[in-house]
C-alpha cells in the first residue's frame, strides 16, 4: 500500500506542478476557448497557477499533505461546477479520474509517516 500512496503521491504532485508552471505560459487557441467558457479571465491565471504549484509541493510534507488533498478536491469540484455550469459536460467527466487521485491519497495517508 505504501508503494502505491508513494507513487500517486508523485503523480499527483507532478500534474499539479505541470499545471501550474503551464498556466504561467500564454495560452493556445483551444485553452483560451475552455477558460473563457469557464469565466476564467486571462489576469486570474498566475494566481490559480501559484495554487497548484504550491499544492503539488505541500503534498511531500506530513503536516499539510491532507490540507493540499482537500484543496485539491475542492479545486478540481469547481472546475467541473463551473463547466456543468458553461454546459461541458464532457470536461466535467474527464474531471472525474482527478478528483479521484486526492481522495484516494486522503483514504491511503501519508506513507512517510513514521
Amino acid at each position: 500500500m505504501k508503494i502505491i500512496s508513494i507513487i500517486l503521491i508523485l503523480v499527483s504532485a507532478a500534474l499539479s506542478i505541470k499545471h501550474g508552471w503551464d498556466g504561467f505560459r500564454p495560452p493556445g487557441p483551444e485553452q483560451a476557448k475552455m477558460m473563457a467558457t469557464l469565466g476564467i479571465t486571462q489576469n486570474m491565471m498566475p494566481y490559480f497557477s501559484m495554487f497548484s504549484i504550491i499544492l503539488g509541493l505541500t503534498l511531500f510534507f506530513p503536516q499539510t499533505f491532507f490540507l493540499s488533498n482537500v484543496c485539491s478536491a475542492i479545486t478540481i469540484v469547481l472546475i467541473m461546477a463551473l463547466s456543468l455550469r458553461a454546459g461541458d459536460t464532457k470536461t466535467a467527466l474527464i474531471e472525474i479520474p482527478f478528483l479521484a487521485l486526492p481522495l484516494i491519497l486522503i483514504w491511503l495517508k501519508y506513507p512517510f509517516k513514521f
